[in-house]
């Protein structure tokens, strides 16, 4: 693990302590997490806002984005 240095101020031994709890603790998450499969369309899909209302709205609502 690399060196954690303090920039600012001059924190207690308990507040290093906490903030080392912290970091070890999303470190050791993320390593226990499932490796994720590769993005996919159907993963990074984002959903498209419904068409606004007007009189070719129908029209336009399949048109790609």
């Amino acid at each position: 693990m690399t060196p954690i240095h303090v920039l600012h101020g001059q924190p207690t031994p308990e507040e290093l302590a906490t903030v080392l709890a912290v970091v070890q603790s999303r470190a050791a998450t993320r390593a226990a997490a499932p490796a994720r499969g590769p993005a996919t369309v159907w993963t990074t899909r984002t959903h498209r806002p419904l068409p606004a209302p007007g009189p070719h709205a129908w029209r336009t609502s399949l048109w790609p984005r």
